[in-house]
């Protein structure tokens, strides 16, 4: 079996992640450079404003890639690196490693963020839950596969930390609210 396959098998569990802290920015500009360049470029330096608009032609395989290279990092609220991070902040970094900006927290992201069909969901799409009843949204992951009705995403989870799960998990089908792009 493939060792990807294993990878998902094995981290398959229930968790949850809630971010309702708000960051506020300032001081932050956005650098222009030439495509070939834009690697160098720190995540510092990149702009804070949410744009669904790619800067450079990335494909959804290199932020997935940026993603799973995550996997296995613990939980922590409002985390953004490899010591710890949540679920909006995996995607905030992932998507910011390849000069695409998004909001800090996963219920801005949803706001933000144009919804798509979950028919049409294709890797690189976000998947936006509501974990606890009444509240807002509060969690996010990032589609890596889609084999027919089984979406596979990534995501970060208080539990096991930053794994793939399943849609067709109880626990994520029924806490399921949206499927978003900005690719």
């Amino acid at each position: 079996m493939h060792p990807k396959y294993l990878t998902f098998l094995m981290l398959l569990l229930l968790g949850s992640c809630v971010v309702k802290k708000k960051t506020t920015y300032s001081n932050k500009t956005t650098v222009s450079v030439p495509a070939s360049k834009t690697d160098s470029i720190p995540s510092k330096h990149k702009s804070p404003d949410f744009s669904p608009k790619i800067k450079e032609n990335y494909p959804a395989e290199d932020i997935i890639a940026t993603a799973m290279g995550f996997s296995g990092v613990r939980y922590k609220y409002g985390g953004t690196t490899r010591k710890g991070m949540d679920c909006s902040g995996l995607l905030y970094v992932s998507f910011g490693e390849h000069n695409i900006d998004l909001p800090r927290v996963s219920s801005e992201m949803a706001n933000e963020a144009k919804r798509i069909n979950l028919k049409s969901v294709d890797k690189g799409d976000l998947l936006f839950f509501k974990t606890k009843k009444g509240k807002p949204i509060n969690h996010v992951g990032l589609v890596v596969a889609v084999d027919g009705p089984d979406i596979k995403f990534i995501h970060a989870t208080t539990s096991r930390g930053v794994i793939v799960s399943s849609l067709k998990e109880g626990f994520w089908n029924y806490s399921f609210v949206k499927a978003a792009r900005v690719l």
